[in-house]
């Protein structure tokens, strides 16, 4: 195995009076992940800047980091695919600082498993319960260039994006999107087959219930919090206006949360002949939406130019960042990949002002480094060129 190549960063950065406490990764080690064979990456809790040519490993870098969240990171790549061709499975290690301590997690791809598609998890050198447990030290949430136009793609996309940021507020939220997605694969596999048997079906049922109308409810609280806070932002960012739109939702606005229960489950049960012959639960926060629009126009988010989606997008991340400097006592860590693509000068200006006030340790990848100059003195830059890094 090649020596580790570290990559450190000793000049301590400015930190705005004003900042809110923030979350920050102190120490990162790759072994095998995408093209990085093994190297080590110190940086200070602000802003890190990447500066590189496209296939030169920036993201690469920030998909690392994507994984200190639930999930299979903002690729959603299946495991297998991480790991460095030539090399073994892919495994990630990181320090991480917060207002509470500091923590460390080790995670990566368990080839011994079953399937070879699971990840192991060691928080403070013991095994995690479960990935809920980074989101109850850690809150990470990204932009990537394919996101640009989330609002004109398809829903299911709007609704990975609101999870994450459910989950910051409430970290329960994974554990109940994914016994809600176990439950529903069951009932379809069971429906599938045929001669179900209607105790197990109505178990799960039950379970879809519960959870379903748990998880539309805290989509709900989450969308009206970040919505308040998107109408009274400050600056050339426009003001977002969100709403959820599902039939559990619509339930919930109209009946206390139980009767929405019992009207949930009425509606899997009545569906099962439908469900079993189109092969898709047909109702369920699943299938819920995640709606927006420009405020001040009026214009739904879906036909505003791309330029105008991605303000939206990061209008709202800021929003949440701020929401959680409230809510959790700390700043999320940002990734944020080709940001500076569509923003002019006044909206760049105003988003590196806007993490710099945030106090938030923001990852910015890009292939030009003109277009963070203002950045220069506030973030830390690194040149990354074949999977090397390099204090720029």
């Amino acid at each position: 195995m090649a020596p580790d190549r570290v990559v450190p960063f000793a000049k301590p950065l400015p930190r705005p009076a004003e900042a809110a406490p923030a979350a920050a990764v102190a120490r990162l080690v790759l072994t095998d992940f995408r093209g990085y064979d093994r190297v080590r990456l110190a940086v200070e809790p602000g802003p890190v800047v990447l500066v590189g040519a496209n296939g030169s490993g920036k993201t690469n870098l920030l998909e690392a980091i994507s994984f200190l969240a639930p999930g299979r990171g903002l690729r959603r790549a299946r495991l297998s695919t991480v790991d460095r061709r030539g090399g073994g499975a892919w495994a990630l290690a990181a320090t991480v600082t917060t207002p509470a301590g500091e923590f460390d997690i080790g995670t990566g791809r368990d080839a011994a498993s079953e399937s070879g598609e699971r990840r192991h998890l060691r928080i403070d050198g013991a095994p995690a319960k479960s990935q809920q447990d980074l989101s109850e030290r850690l809150a990470v949430v990204w932009l990537t260039p394919q996101m640009d136009r989330l609002f004109a793609d398809a829903a299911a996309g709007r609704r990975r994006f609101l999870d994450r940021l459910v989950a910051g507020f409430d970290p329960d939220h994974w554990s109940r999107l994914l016994a809600y997605e176990r439950a529903m694969r069951e009932r379809g596999r069971l429906l599938r087959e045929g001669a179900a048997d209607p105790s197990w079906l109505k178990a799960l049922e039950e379970i879809m219930a519960e959870t379903g109308v748990a998880l539309a409810a805290a989509r709900l609280e989450a969308v009206a919090r970040l919505a308040a806070a998107c109408a009274e932002a400050p600056g050339p960012f426009p003001r977002a206006g969100l709403a959820v739109e599902g039939t559990v939702e619509a339930a919930l606005a109209a009946v206390p949360a139980l009767a929405a229960e019992e009207e949930f489950r009425r509606a899997l049960r009545e569906s099962r002949a439908l469900d079993r012959d189109s092969g898709v639960t047909q109702t369920g926060p699943h299938r819920s939406d995640l709606l927006a629009r420009h405020f001040d126009t009026g214009e739904a988010a879906a036909f505003c130019s791309t330029g105008e989606q991605k303000a939206l997008l990061i209008a709202i991340v800021l929003a949440y960042a701020r929401l959680m400097a409230l809510r959790r006592g700390a700043c999320p860590v940002l990734l944020l990949d080709e940001i500076t693509a569509h923003l002019d000068a006044a909206r760049r200006s105003a988003l590196f002002q806007a993490l710099l006030a945030l106090g938030a340790q923001s990852w910015l990848a890009g292939t030009d480094a003109a277009l963070f100059a203002e950045f220069r003195g506030h973030a830390q830059f690194f040149a990354v060129a074949d999977a090397a890094l390099s204090p720029a």
